[in-house]
């Protein structure tokens, strides 16, 4: 998916709906604040900069798609996009990753989006540049004598004999095998190329007090002090494409102009998903250990979701109007048990719902990537067809609701549990006893025989994620 800035909210919902179902007010709420981004950088001037994102709170069970509402939105928006897990701030003694990673992690991402943005840009250029630098290792070029200065200096030659039949003879069989390069027809052929190395690419830095910034910032000083080295690879002619490529198109684009666009797109368009945040919630005042962390740990993202300016190492990016959405099960604890200042930042609420029997059955049949359509596609790999009929979905729904309500509920994850159970026996003999060619139908009397026993039995702890 790619970005359409026109895109309205409505249409933002529909895009959604192919991936996930139900859901209705997350999708509208995301939809909202994906759109007002929009309406923001099409705002006058002096007002633009006072607009601040609405932040989301989600509140639901694990698996009924908040992260993946999160991750599309983003694609939806070609926006820059990580994924953090709260509790990972909470560690023994605090030695977790510091909170202003993420927004490093962030930038990161933005810096190769707009790389590959680039390189498909001069992909045209560097493709050229590729195959001249293959054409020169396998047939070298040769150049006639060019006339000299007036005392006999200058002049580029390779042999002093070489003729203009020669060169015209070395230019058409280079011509000739450019096809053949394009072709791929040479790709098993083994041709040697100098490769550029990163001089500090394995050197790790340790001192008192250091930090991750502190550890990024003198390995990139490091390598603008100590020359490149090239070291000569024997590899196949595939290889030499890809590997030459990367190399030719980074020499074609502008690092300087990649790092400020990717510094602009993550303050303007970056999206930071905080997942568990209720494992963070609880700590209050007069109460001591894992709370007073916790506590510690709300304390540390409310600068960062409020408005910071965060050092990385491609310069300071601020925090203001970056969409932040964060997501708890919210099972033990409960919203309000955050600090108020924090709550404060979060202010649109969403309640995810708890997936149906029939919300099973439509995540089995409708959205893009369902599962029955993700192994219908490995088995088509095999040239084994395989079909569900719609009364085995049904079954499948009912066992996956069954599992949830009966054990822990997992969400739309208990699928992945139940489809693996009922096509293993399928996928081990395929292709050694099910050939290529065969059929294979999905009935609802195939799913009751394979799954009886996980619908008998209570104890369903060994089906369980």
């Amino acid at each position: 998916m790619t970005q359409n800035p026109d895109l309205t909210p409505k249409q933002i919902v529909e895009a959604l709906d192919k991936y996930i179902i139900g859901q209705k007010d997350a999708k509208k709420n995301v939809a909202i604040a994906l759109r007002n981004r929009w309406r923001r950088m099409n705002a006058s001037a002096e007002i633009q900069n006072e607009i601040i994102p609405n932040n989301i709170l989600m509140i639901g069970a694990t698996g009924v798609g908040k992260t993946e509402i999160a991750r599309r939105l983003a694609k939806l928006a070609n926006a820059p996009f990580v994924k953090v897990e709260a509790s990972k701030f909470t560690e023994v003694g605090y030695v977790g990753r510091d909170v202003e990673s993420m927004v490093r992690d962030l930038v990161e991402q933005a810096v190769n989006m707009v790389k590959e943005e680039k390189q498909e840009a001069v992909k045209v250029k560097a493709i050229e540049a590729t195959e001249e630098v293959i054409l020169d290792a396998l047939i070298p070029p040769v150049k006639q004598k060019s006339g000299g200065s007036l005392f006999g200096l200058g002049g580029t030659e390779t042999n002093d004999n070489v003729s203009n039949e020669d060169v015209a003879l070395n230019e058409k069989t280079r011509e000739k095998f450019r096809e053949k390069i394009r072709n791929g027809e040479l790709d098993d052929r083994k041709i040697e190329i100098n490769i550029s190395q990163n001089p500090v690419s394995n050197i790790g830095v340790v001192g008192p007090g250091m930090d991750e910034m502190s550890m990024m910032n003198i390995q990139e000083m490091l390598s603008g002090f100590m020359p490149k080295k090239t070291k000569k690879r024997k590899v196949t002619i595939a290889e030499a494409k890809k590997i030459l490529l990367e190399e030719e198109a980074a020499k074609l684009i502008d690092m300087d102009e990649v790092k400020e666009e990717a510094v602009r797109k993550t303050q303007n368009t970056g999206i930071i998903f905080i997942d568990e945040i209720d494992k963070i919630a609880g700590g209050s005042a007069g109460k001591s250990g894992p709370d007073v962390s916790r506590e510690g740990v709300q304390r540390d993202l409310l600068p960062i979701v409020e408005g910071s300016a965060v050092n990385t190492k491609y310069g300071i990016v601020r925090t203001d109007h970056i969409l932040f959405i964060a997501a708890g099960a919210f099972h033990v604890a409960k919203p309000s048990d955050l600090i108020p200042e924090l709550q404060g930042r979060f202010p649109i609420r969403v309640e995810l719902n708890a997936l149906t029997k029939e919300d099973f059955y439509q995540i089995l049949k409708e959205p893009k990537n369902a599962l029955t359509k993700q192994y219908e596609a490995l088995l088509a790999a095999e040239e084994v067809q395989l079909s569900f009929e719609d009364a085995a979905l049904d079954k499948l729904a009912e066992i996956a609701f069954y599992a949830n309500s009966e054990v822990e509920n997992i969400g739309a994850r208990r699928l992945q549990t139940v489809m693996s159970r009922l096509l293993n026996d399928f996928l081990f003999e395929i292709p050694d006893t099910i050939t290529p060619g065969t059929t294979l139908t999905v009935t609802a009397e195939m799913v009751e025989e394979r799954l009886a026993d996980l619908v008998k039995n209570r104890d369903l702890s060994q089906y369980i994620l």
